[in-house]
């Protein structure tokens, strides 16, 4: 009972993904991503955190989306009650939905970016999700609020929404994995911890870390 996107931004190499949905802990559930191999969604009325995680295995392994997907989906005798979206390293996408999600329930994908949902008000919600992010030009966790929020005025959840998620995952910065678990306007919580994370002193703080392209990085 979820909406999420996954993204790639071939220009700058970040991978970046968001979800919310009308019950907790969204982003426990459903987000992961590796700044080596891409990201993915594991989704529905039945999330199956294995396809989540043997997702990150099979793309960190190199696969691409469509054949990750497949190799998840097929043999699962409980498919019907579950989706999953895939983003590979190069930007390649694909989906899953399952006869039995809760409607109305789609996912779209295109070169470098996917989005899926369920028990969401109607297609709607996966298109705002899309024109959201695409029409911001702000950094990537702005973006990514945007998106969910252009969801949510869309029709959203038909529950409402409760908690939220975003990863940002970028080759010179350390990994952003903010989430609201529990809260009346997850949206607005989230959106306020995307800006307090970007300033200082936590933001000062980052510059220290390791980073894909400085893993030996420190003060």
């Amino acid at each position: 009972m979820t909406f999420s996107i996954l993204t790639f931004d071939q220009k700058t190499g970040v991978y970046a993904g968001a979800a919310a949905t009308g019950s907790l802990c969204v982003g426990g559930w459903v987000l992961r991503g590796d700044i080596e191999s891409g990201l993915c969604a594991s989704q529905g009325t039945a999330p199956s955190t294995f396809w989540r995680d043997d997702a990150m295995r099979q793309l960190y392994a190199g696969k691409r989306a469509a054949d990750v997907v497949s190799a998840l989906t097929r043999p699962d005798n409980g498919r019907a009650h579950r989706q999953l979206a895939v983003l590979d390293m190069s930007g390649g996408t694909a989906g899953y939905t399952g006869a039995a999600s809760v409607p109305y329930a789609d996912h779209i994908a295109t070169p470098n970016l996917i989005v899926a949902g369920n028990m969401i008000k109607s297609r709607n919600v996966l298109e705002a999700l899309i024109a959201g992010y695409e029409t911001s030009a702000a950094s990537p966790p702005a973006r990514l609020v945007s998106a969910l929020q252009a969801a949510q005025a869309a029709g959203s959840d038909v529950r409402g929404l409760q908690s939220a998620a975003l990863l940002v995952l970028s080759p010179d910065a350390p990994p952003i994995d903010l989430r609201i678990d529990d809260s009346a306007t997850p949206l607005k919580d989230l959106a306020a911890l995307a800006r307090k994370v970007g300033e200082p002193p936590y933001a000062n703080w980052l510059h220290e870390t390791p980073v894909q392209t400085d893993r030996e990085r420190a003060p």
